[in-house]
């Protein structure tokens, strides 16, 4: 396949910035395959994403930074560009449930989820099985909250990951860790937030009668369930749905919804925007 580069930034909007970044590639006889870019003029904040390939002579990753580094600098520009075939490094962490494991790993099998899951980490040893099947590393961390916690950081570290995604991983990660991962850390809530926070959502959404039941998945901060949201889902039940009848549909929803999440990110499309995401789909 031919190579291509993603181009990402973000900064203080002002006029020049699509003229600068397609000059520059011009001049490198660099050729867009796909480019997006957003004004979020409340924010006065810009983001683009940017892919493109080398139509005349051959271009590196290594050069093309060097030498776009001036044009970053002049527009003061936070940015980052890479291999588009490079796929972010990440670990799982998991409880006892499966079925949003289990989605990431079919997807990482059929090479679709556009990540490389690295290795699985779990306060329980429930899911060695499934992850060990899949020829990946699983380690069993400590019951004590501290030790365990040191032993998910020196695991994520070991592993050279770049994101942990927590696939319902039932366990309140210290504001340390958190501020650690800041921008690097996904959960998926099984619930349509803001609504029905914290635990037991759905046996709350049964008792309020709800029509709607969903999905979200978002980066984690040290606010519970308060991060920015990278992707939301819904399912419409009426007033037959019994509390397992929401749960179950409730785990298809998690699963495909953790799953884009999992797949923007690894694609580069998803920029943090204060409590907001802006998401190039």
């Amino acid at each position: 396949m031919t190579p291509s580069w993603l181009l990402t930034l973000d900064c203080a909007d002002r006029p020049g910035i699509v003229a600068a970044v397609s000059g520059f590639l011009a001049g490198r006889d660099g050729f867009i395959l796909d480019s997006q870019q957003y004004a979020d003029l409340d924010a006065g904040r810009f983001f683009m994403r940017v892919e493109f390939k080398a139509a005349g002579a051959p271009l590196d990753t290594d050069s093309l930074r060097t030498a776009f580094a001036p044009v970053a600098e002049s527009l003061a520009l936070n940015w980052a560009l890479s291999d588009a075939a490079a796929q972010p490094r990440v670990v799982i962490a998991v409880s006892q449930g499966s079925h949003c494991l289990n989605d990431l790993l079919h997807r990482r099998q059929t090479r679709s989820l556009g990540v490389e899951i690295v290795g699985v980490v779990s306060n329980h040893e429930t899911l060695r099985p499934l992850t060990e099947w899949h020829g990946l590393p699983f380690t069993l961390l400590p019951a004590d909250k501290t030790a365990q916690e040191a032993a998910m950081r020196e695991r994520f570290e070991a592993l050279g990951a770049d994101y942990l995604v927590l696939a319902r991983y039932m366990q309140i990660l210290s504001p340390a860790l958190v501020e650690r991962l800041a921008g690097r850390c996904i959960n998926i809530h099984h619930s349509f937030l803001p609504s029905f926070k914290g635990a037991r959502p759905y046996h709350r959404a049964h008792e309020r009668g709800v029509k709607l039941i969903g999905a979200t998945a978002h980066f984690v901060t040290s606010e519970l369930d308060e991060g920015p949201i990278i992707e939301q889902a819904v399912e419409r039940i009426d007033h037959r749905a019994s509390i397992d009848d929401m749960i179950r549909i409730g785990r298809d929803i998690e699963a495909q919804v953790l799953a884009r999440a999992v797949q923007w990110v690894g694609a580069r499309r998803v920029f943090l925007n204060g409590l907001r995401t802006i998401v190039f789909r």
